[in-house]
């Protein structure tokens, strides 16, 4: 399943019913005056925030959203219903840009809900116009249209950290031990196809963005897409394999990745985990820890293969977290 994080709609809200012209009948007395009733209202469009990154791609076929339409008004001075609204589930992140008015509206928490276009007005029937001078109207109104707009949506992932790195970093493993994420693994480049999300205790919300490569600002690989996810989470959580022999030339390729992206990616707080220490011994772990403490003195260290390791992981990054 591809991961859909920008979509473009055409999305209206519902017309109002019209008005119509009607007359009392009683006995004797064939029209005893206006009873045409008002028409109801069209229904609202609201989107509204879920915890659902998938979302998006089950509307990949749709082109228009409708809200309800308002009933015509009714003899008996009865009005018509007002239409039903619409409200539409987007992923909690999403940034919505309405085409006619450039307006923007995020969706920030989960539950939040924003109407974005209102509906039309019912037309009034013709007993809105009844009055001394005028006992038998015959004027009614038609129902106003609804607003309508073409509207882009835009995916950007709220999470309290992201986990980068290159390919093969180990993020979807770290991100599976450390939280209930079920983030495909396998034991080659680009496993990751899409973010992940996970929740660490504390209610910490961690992101596995997909690993970047050199050029990955410049629309190389798969990071480039993704690397503006990033942009709202409060921490960076660099992954760095051990297995991996040039540790200063690998953390340097991240980092300019993230400056030459720009959105104050590179000045986001981060700290470095080095990954698959079971790889190597300690003395080469030592050697990678003081060679890094150059650029970053924020140095955390993790085998998944040790479940204590992997606990005192989680506890570091939630303390750097609440900070």
């Amino acid at each position: 399943m591809a991961f859909i994080d920008d979509l473009t709609f055409h999305i209206k809200a519902g017309n109002g019913g019209a008005g119509v012209v009607r007359w009392r009948h009683e006995r004797s007395k064939e029209f005893s005056g206006a009873a045409g009733g008002n028409g109801g209202d069209g229904g609202n469009v609201y989107v509204r925030a879920i915890r659902d990154l998938g979302i998006l791609e089950r509307y990949r076929n749709t082109k228009e959203f409708e809200a309800g339409k308002g009933e015509d008004g009714m003899r008996n001075s009865m009005h018509g219903g007002n239409g039903a609204d619409l409200t539409i589930d987007l992923p909690i992140g999403s940034i919505i840009t309405d085409g006619r008015t450039k307006r923007q509206y995020n969706l920030i928490s989960d539950g939040e809900t924003i109407q974005i276009l209102k509906g039309g007005r019912g037309g009034l029937g013709n007993e809105h116009f009844k009055a001394s001078t005028n006992v038998t109207p015959m004027q009614s109104t038609p129902g106003k249209p609804g607003e309508e707009a073409d509207f882009h949506i835009e995916l950007e992932l709220v999470a309290d950290a992201g986990l980068i790195g290159l390919p093969n970093a180990g993020k979807s493993s770290l991100l599976n031990a450390l939280t209930n994420a079920r983030a495909q693994v396998g034991a080659y480049a680009f496993t990751t196809l899409e973010p992940n999300l996970g929740a660490l205790h504390g209610g910490f919300i961690l992101a596995d963005i997909p690993g970047l490569i050199e050029g990955a600002s410049e629309g190389k690989g798969l990071g480039h897409k993704f690397l503006k996810h990033i942009k709202r989470t409060k921490r960076l959580l660099h992954l760095i394999s051990l297995e991996n022999t040039a540790i200063i030339d690998t953390y340097k390729t991240v980092r300019d990745e993230l400056k030459k992206f720009g959105e104050g990616l590179d000045e986001k707080e981060e700290t470095i985990i080095l990954t698959k220490t079971d790889a190597t011994d300690e003395k080469a772990v030592a050697s990678a820890i003081k060679k890094l403490e150059k650029y970053n003195k924020d140095i955390l260290t993790v085998t998944i293969l040790d479940d204590e390791a992997v606990k005192v992981l989680s506890d570091e990054i939630v303390k750097r977290l609440r900070k």
